[in-house]
């Protein structure tokens, strides 16, 4: 163990730019402004919710282990984030997935101090652009079972791929030597085939919790969906 943790810290890429601490600064202002804290002292008193939280960071890692490097700062797995959203609310999630973050770009990325940027561009703000369209479905569309998993679930999985490849492929043609040529035929090439599986699988998990577990679910009712 000692001689892994040893070669991992060797590993590792501890430079970083001013870019990296902007955004530090960036993503402790975002967290600090949408901290969820009357869930917070709710959680301090449930120990079932705590339990469940921890699991769920620990299957949102496993679920970013599944990663395929492209080629150096292209990075592309399955999110989850939806799945977390529709659990927690995109406040909760937001603070949820920074543990899976942190993890994810010390021990795959193997560069600490992009854990401001993933966190920031690659997870929070896809997140909260899935929880305006969530929104946006809401407001607009009939509150019925099949909008909730298909539109709230299902396409807004597949938007979630959307917009965290957007976002990251931005970041690298700004903070990188490569040109969007590049960017556009090695990485949003694959947001088709990232998209459905994410979408798929965000979607079955959802109709699974309405299932079996609805009140695991944030703000799912019998009575909003099935009247």
């Amino acid at each position: 163990m000692k001689d892994f943790l040893v070669r991992t810290a060797s590993e590792l890429d501890w430079h970083y730019g001013p870019e990296q601490l902007i955004l530090m600064g960036l993503l402790l202002l975002w967290l600090w402004l949408i901290w969820p804290s009357d869930e917070f002292k709710a959680l301090l008193t449930d120990k079932a919710k705590q339990t469940q939280i921890l699991l769920a960071s620990v299957a949102l890692n496993a679920l970013w282990l599944l990663n395929a490097n492209v080629t150096q700062g292209i990075h592309v797995h399955f999110l989850g984030l939806v799945t977390l959203m529709l659990m927690y609310g995109w406040r909760m999630a937001s603070v949820i997935s920074i543990l899976p973050v942190l993890f994810f770009t010390t021990f795959v990325i193997k560069s600490p101090f992009d854990f401001a940027i993933y966190g920031l561009l690659g997870i929070n703000l896809p997140l909260f652009l899935c929880f305006m369209v969530y929104s946006q479905i809401f407001k607009y569309l009939p509150h019925h079972l099949f909008v909730y998993i298909f539109g709230g679930a299902f396409i807004n999985a597949f938007l979630s791929i959307l917009f965290h490849i957007l976002l990251w492929a931005a970041w690298l043609w700004l903070s990188t030597d490569y040109d969007w040529a590049f960017l556009r035929d090695n990485y949003l090439l694959i947001i088709p085939l990232l998209g459905f599986p994410e979408a798929l699988l965000n979607g079955m998990a959802i109709t699974l919790l309405v299932v079996y577990r609805p009140h695991w679910l944030y703000d799912y009712s019998d009575s909003t969906y099935l009247k």
